[in-house]
């Protein structure tokens, strides 16, 4: 190990600029708390004129990411260029086999590639890390890793979008619709390139599944996520399940079952009252729970130039003063693929409906969920000046496929209006 260690970074970004801004600003602080010096040799972007606002001229240039990952001068390669495939995973690769150390942020890369490339990592005996990948600038990588490796982990669950909560904290804070703070989102700069990746849950989705990986020690498998965006939650649910006590949140979760490893990121409610449902605007919040330690919650920024950053920077601190670890907290080799959840775990649900205004409307209703095996927990219903009425309702715990059976025998009792609306209850 040399006094200094060497960087080359791709992708010139946000977060590559961050980056730069802070090796810059904070050498002699990295030196003190590393006991190396930290220095950039040589980066790579799309273009090599645009002005950043930070000073690259001193460093080498490389048109190819590849050709930057092998550099001879460079220990380690920064990985900020995103995209799940193409020059980010072919760079990536190609420093691994030319035995060098690499940090990045890319969740997609590795929900979709994480076991190939952790193998290939430690069968080359360097280190892959991806702090930033997940939640911004909270060290959940870390916590779970390290903080947490003590604990069996029972539960990991939380806000990994800050657009998806930005969006529906505003609907209930300002009244506008989901349409207008879609748009308001895109002029503010907080979609992703492809929107559906932020509203979708994609993006979510993919740090859960990073998340699940190492809380439970199996393969990555993204696929396995059950994905359902926010796009069809209008200001009506927001506003009934406020009355119940509830805020909608765009939830992931992942647990360890009897039926398999369930993943989910999907629309839940969650009591006003708790962390998550106190979460406002942009943050995220990640709550794990462990055998011995309970439960614990982390807050932060979950995107921007200086959180992600600063995940960046703990990630090359650490393989600056030696510490290595297995990719995903066990060495690659071992981690098993576990078979997905073959249904939710039972859980109350937030069942809205539109009921025409006909005597016995209700009592029909309730005979089909009965019928079906749930129980009502509480009712609410509006007056409305048309002859439909807008009916909630809170069930008991229930097992989904049941509530699914009932959704579709309610059509055939000729006094439902329109598509029910199911969302999830978690007490997190």
């Amino acid at each position: 190990m040399t006094d200094t260690l060497r960087l080359g970074i791709a992708g010139l970004g946000t977060v590559g600029v961050g980056v730069v801004k802070i090796i810059q600003r904070q050498a002699d602080l990295l030196t003190a708390r590393t006991g190396r010096r930290i220095e950039i040799t040589a980066v790579s972007a799309r273009s090599r004129d645009k002005d950043r606002g930070v000073n690259t001229a001193k460093y080498a240039w490389e048109d190819d990411p590849v050709a930057l990952a092998v550099r001879d001068d460079i220990d380690m390669f920064v990985e900020l260029m995103g995209g799940s495939d193409g020059p980010a995973k072919a760079a990536t690769e190609a420093a691994i086999a030319a035995g060098k150390d690499v940090v990045t942020a890319n969740k997609a890369l590795l929900a979709l590639h994480g076991q190939e490339l952790a193998m290939a990592a430690e069968a080359r005996n360097v280190a892959l890390r991806y702090e930033a990948a997940v939640a911004g600038g909270i060290p959940v990588i870390k916590a779970l890793t390290e903080g947490l490796a003590g604990n069996e982990i029972t539960r990991v669950a939380g806000v990994m979008n800050g657009t998806c909560n930005y969006i529906l904290t505003q609907m209930d804070a300002t009244g506008q619709g989901y349409n207008a703070l879609f748009e308001e989102c895109g002029r503010l700069g907080y979609l992703e390139a492809d929107p559906n990746l932020d509203v979708g849950g994609i993006d979510a989705g993919h740090k859960l599944a990073l998340l699940a990986a190492i809380a439970f020690g199996t393969r990555v498998d993204f696929d396995a996520v059950v994905l359902q965006g926010i796009q069809s939650i209008t200001l009506q649910d927001i506003r009934r399940a406020g009355d119940m006590g509830y805020k909608i949140k765009l939830l992931g979760l992942a647990q360890m079952t009897g039926r398999g490893l369930e993943q989910r990121m999907t629309p839940c409610l969650v009591p006003a009252s708790s962390p998550l449902g106190q979460l406002e605007g942009g943050t995220n919040m990640i709550v794990l729970e462990g055998d011995s330690v309970g439960q614990i919650v982390l807050r932060g920024a979950g995107a921007g130039e200086g959180p992600t950053a600063s995940a960046v920077l703990s990630d090359i601190c650490d393989i600056a003063r030696g510490i290595r670890l297995p990719t995903f907290g066990r060495p690659a080799a071992q981690l098993k693929a576990a078979p997905p959840a073959s249904a939710a775990s039972p859980a109350p649900y937030y069942l809205r409906l539109t009921l025409k205004d006909k005597p016995g409307a209700l009592a029909k209703v309730a005979t089909v969920l009965g019928d079906n095996g749930i129980s009502i927990d509480r009712m609410r219903q509006y007056d409305h000046p048309d002859q439909d009425v807008p009916v909630l309702i809170v069930t008991h715990v229930t097992a989904r496929p049941s509530l699914d059976a009932a959704l579709a025998a309610l059509p055939a009792t000729g006094v439902v209006e329109g598509e029910p609306v199911a969302l999830r209850i978690e007490d997190v």
